[in-house]
């Protein structure tokens, strides 16, 4: 069954910052639980996610695209955001989610990535 309706209606997007270390954050050893992490300094890479949230069921959570700066986040966010105000929402889905919305309905724990 079809739904038809304004996009805004079903999603809302959101920015998603995920810290990527180059290293572990503790060195693991059978004799104790952690020690504290070596002095070399971890590089960490941010990653910034934007997602479509379904507003009827919040646990479905399709990643829409990824970037390495906060800005085009941003700018894509505002894109989108207008196009969702704008869109219907089969129009929506089949432009920004390409066919990962049937996925994330169907997957057990309620998400879905895609890029």
């Amino acid at each position: 069954m079809r739904i038809i309706g304004a996009a805004d209606e079903f999603w809302r997007l959101r920015v998603t910052r995920v810290d990527v270390a180059d290293g572990l954050d503790f060195e693991w050893h059978p004799d104790i639980l952690y020690r504290r992490p070596s002095v070399g300094q971890i590089d960490e890479v941010e990653t910034w996610y934007v997602e479509a949230v379904k507003l009827d069921d919040v646990e479905t959570v399709v990643r829409v695209a990824g970037f390495a700066e906060r800005d085009d986040a941003d700018k894509f966010v505002q894109r989108a955001t207008d196009d969702l105000a704008e869109m219907t929402k089969s129009q929506f889905e089949d432009a920004y989610l390409s066919g990962d919305v049937a996925d994330a309905d169907d997957s057990e724990d309620g998400s879905s990535e895609a890029l």
